[in-house]
């Protein structure tokens, strides 16, 4: 026979108090006695007391998790960004689900339905793409949502970015102070948003400096690896195209670089990179001169603030305050 769960009548006793402040104990009631609070957790620690989450969720509607969907999990970004939230939830008690919409809308609303499903407190997101009516309809159930990294117009929605024209501008003017007067572009999808701001501060920067964008040396495709070393080769293969590239994220410039060090031989001592994105491992692209570096870590943390803003009613809840949308500077990084 198994031994006998641990109950909350059971630490009570050991405690010595009754069952309700063992509860408010459990649950960081600020007004319980300091020395109470020692004796419950001592007992709930040699007792071995677990309490049941799902019913004290099922009780309070609170589960202390929020979730986060990304668009892939194997993107750096991503994950730098996701372990910033889970240590900053952590130390204010709350755990992070994270989940993967494969860059697809209709998992993107898969993954959201079963966030809302498992009762999480809030949502942090990277949307796939502008469509923003799934997204909305899951906060008007009173789940807070936070955009990060991509700004969904329409939807009433909080969000944390950076300033991805300005950082687009200044890496692409940084090329062009070289001595660069043909850049070419390699972007993602004009749909999501980071991708058309960073295209914009190209833009920018190249009509500032009163040089012509040559429109069989600018791509646009999806924000992955295989995009960029795709697209490099395209470029490369076509007649006299640039020795300099703006290119739009770090999986792109990844790709970029592989196929340059595979095929393309010829133009390794040629070609410079300049690049959004400095990650860990960025020095060690070859080609890369400059990289625009975004603040994960500041980011994570605004994001927490955000959503955990509204699941406290700070903000007047899901839907009470206007949306409040933090745009943070970018940094160059000469390599």
């Amino acid at each position: 026979m198994s031994p006998r769960a641990v109950t909350i009548k059971d630490v009570a006793g050991k405690a010595r108090v009754s069952t309700a402040t063992v509860s408010r104990v459990l649950n960081d009631d600020p007004h319980v006695a300091e020395g109470t609070k020692r004796r419950v957790r001592a007992a709930v620690d040699e007792l071995g007391y677990n309490m049941n989450q799902v019913a004290r969720s099922l009780k309070t509607r609170a589960t202390k998790t929020i979730g986060i969907v990304a668009p892939e999990l194997g993107s750096q970004f991503f994950m730098l960004l996701a372990e910033n939230m889970d240590r900053d939830l952590a130390a204010r008690g709350y755990g992070l689900v994270v989940c993967s919409s494969w860059d697809s809308v209709e998992e993107e609303k898969q993954r959201l339905r079963l966030l809302s499903e498992r009762l999480v407190d809030g949502i942090v997101i990277i949307p796939t793409s502008d469509q923003w009516r799934h997204i909305a309809a899951v906060k008007a159930k009173g789940i807070p949502i936070v955009l990060v990294d991509r700004r969904i117009e329409g939807g009433g929605l909080d969000a944390v970015l950076v300033d991805n024209e300005g950082g687009a501008f200044e890496a692409v003017s940084a090329l062009i102070a070289d001595g660069h007067r043909r850049i070419g572009f390699i972007g993602g999808s004009l749909d999501v948003s980071t991708a058309r701001e960073r295209y914009f501060g190209y833009r920018r920067a190249m009509e500032k400096a009163g040089l012509r964008i040559e429109p069989d040396f600018v791509v646009f495709g999806p924000l992955v690896l295989d995009s960029g070393y795709r697209a490099m080769r395209a470029m490369l293969q076509k007649p006299d195209p640039p020795e300099a590239y703006f290119i739009v994220n770090a999986d792109t410039h990844v790709g970029a670089t592989n196929y340059l060090m595979i095929e393309g031989r010829e133009w390794k001592k040629r070609i410079s990179f300049a690049a959004f994105d400095e990650m860990p491992f960025s020095p060690l692209l070859t080609f890369c001169r400059y990289a625009v570096q975004q603040p994960i870590a500041d980011m994570g943390a605004q994001a927490v603030r955000l959503v955990l803003a509204r699941v406290s009613g700070a903000y007047g809840g899901a839907s009470g305050a206007p949306p409040e949308v933090i745009r943070l500077k970018t940094r160059l990084i000469r390599h």
